[in-house]
């Protein structure tokens, strides 16, 4: 079953990114990411409603902890795509991510067989591989080349480094909230990750709903509620088997974007993206074996 959860998470975190993406290309940042949560908190709360049991005031806490600290990853992530390079900025953010829940779960004693540590090996390869989007002469610095541009390169990996880090602690706490259900915890922490995007629009950007339009808010609602179904199916995975392998697989989000931007829009996939959806396609079925 934790098998089928993480990779159900996978995929709608990857279809919640992608059209996230879409509605970024037509309005500010902080705008969609404001509707994306609102619409995540609305979902949530809905959902909560109707589910049984009572709500846990240490996985609220935990819960709303993971939401805020997610969220300001968010920005620090989509800030670190802004300035570039996406190649680098990426790929660290996805490897730092997986690699801290995952280090935490091996000192809390998991210990998978060899052919689970296999696949699991590959899908992290794969995730830094899928996310990558390759270097070209704009990307890496105009023209310049990131090699020659040590200061934007450091900047990249900084902005991916911290992204990653709070995308690593937001899957531990949720975790944690998650063994007091699986519902509230998540209504709790869409309810964090809004106050954090909110608080930081209303430094940077006051005023950032004027004049939506063109379908970006249906684009960031659906967004919002395909990723409060991802939080569910991940803490769902995370309370019926090993805790790494759940983070390991629903870390695979970035290769559902790449196939959406290319089933949706034609992008090419270039090789170092095909190279990583195949090995995340042979890790899947290591662990599943």
């Amino acid at each position: 079953m934790v098998i089928l959860l993480g990779l159900a998470a996978a995929v709608l975190y990857g279809s919640g990114d992608f059209l996230g993406g879409m509605a970024t290309r037509r309005a500010h940042v902080l705008t969609v990411l404001a509707l994306v949560e609102t619409a995540g908190v609305i979902v949530a709360l809905a959902a909560a409603a109707m589910w049984p049991g009572q709500a846990s005031l240490a996985g609220l806490a935990w819960g709303t902890s993971a939401g805020m600290i997610g969220g300001l990853g968010l920005i620090v992530f989509y800030t670190g795509l802004a300035a570039g390079p996406m190649s680098v900025v990426a790929p660290v953010s996805g490897l730092v991510s997986t690699v801290l829940p995952v280090a935490v779960a091996l000192a809390e004693g998991e210990r998978p067989g060899p052919a689970v540590y296999a696949g699991a090996l590959l899908c992290l390869v794969a995730i830094v591989l899928a996310s990558s989007a390759g270097h070209s002469g704009g990307d890496a610095g105009g023209g310049t080349g990131t090699a020659r541009r040590p200061d934007r390169l450091g900047r990249a990996i900084a902005y991916g480094t911290a992204s990653g880090v709070s995308f690593g602690l937001f899957f531990l706490l949720i975790r944690n909230a998650g063994q007091s259900g699986p519902v509230w915890p998540v209504a709790a922490g869409r309810i964090g990750e809004l106050a954090a995007v909110l608080a930081a629009a209303a430094v940077l950007r006051p005023g950032l709903l004027r004049g939506v339009g063109g379908g970006v808010p249906l684009a960031a609602v659906a967004a919002g509620a395909i990723d409060v179904v991802a939080n569910i199916c991940y803490v769902a995975a995370t309370r019926t088997g090993a805790f790494g392998l759940a983070v390991v697989l629903a870390s695979l989000y970035p290769g559902v974007t790449v196939l959406l931007a290319r089933v949706v829009l034609g992008e090419r996939l270039r090789w170092v993206q095909r190279a990583g959806l195949g090995l995340a396609a042979i890790g899947i079925l290591l662990v599943a074996a």
